[in-house]
């Protein structure tokens, strides 16, 4: 299982929210791009960016903190947030992430997500955010009748590399993450899925380890907190 470092980007800084909430942002720094350098050194496989201001405004607004991101480690990076339209696909991936996240669009033009993994092979990724087993859209601010099960299996044959799950009720909560939710997500589809939200200790990722069935797990809050040593984390979950 890969463990991926959460970096949340809110008006340039490294911020954590509550539940999906803007107004409860935390910040835990305000230089991403050292942060990013640290999770490197620490030894991590990848990094894990959300744009937060662009998933609400539905276009890129941390651009600038990204791209220093990409400037400054070599592991690879994936981003989500405000990525809507095939030309910033395109544009991302042209700066070097190597994998970019559609959510919002995965529900309202599924028909795109499908182009742009046929021709971006391994580069895109679905994330699917569940409030109560069904799918928030736009920042999680707009709730949907779309079942987090129906929408990951209709991506079943698109050849999308992952899908990311986050249960928003366990988001930066440092309650557990919704194990079972998301094993059971892992076992209704074949593609790879990366658990987040709710990650806060060691022994919530070595549970999530040992279903057997899920891919990566996404750690922000507890990282930063110092609840989760990174370099025990990256052992444990490569046992």
């Amino acid at each position: 299982m890969i463990l991926y470092p959460a970096i949340d980007l809110k008006d340039g800084a490294c911020v954590r929210l509550v539940h999906g909430r803007m107004d409860s942002a935390t910040v835990f720094g305000t230089d991403p791009a050292a942060q990013a350098a640290a999770f490197e050194a620490a030894g991590c496989e990848w990094l894990h960016l959300v744009d937060l201001n662009g998933a609400f405004a539905g276009t890129p607004i941390n651009a600038a903190a990204v791209e220093a991101i990409l400037a400054r480690v070599k592991v690879p990076v994936q981003l989500g947030g405000g990525i809507r339209d095939m030309a910033t696909i395109e544009r991302w991936l042209s700066k070097g992430l190597a994998r970019v996240i559609l959510g919002t669009i995965a529900v309202e033009n599924p028909a795109l997500v499908r182009e742009a993994a046929r021709r971006f092979p391994g580069k895109i990724a679905v994330g699917i955010d569940a409030r109560n087993g069904f799918v928030a859209t736009k920042g999680w601010a707009e709730a949907t009748a779309v079942q987090a099960t129906d929408l990951a299996k209709s991506f079943e044959d698109a050849g999308v590399a992952a899908l990311i799950y986050t249960d928003i009720m366990r988001d930066g909560a440092m309650g557990g993450p919704n194990i079972a939710a998301t094993a059971a997500l892992a076992r209704a589809v074949t593609i790879p899925v990366i658990a987040s939200g709710g990650v806060a200790t060691l022994a919530d990722l070595i549970a999530l380890r040992d279903t057997g069935v899920i891919a990566g797990a996404i750690s922000g809050r507890a990282l930063y907190d110092g609840a989760i040593d990174l370099g025990e984390a990256l052992r444990i979950v490569g046992d």
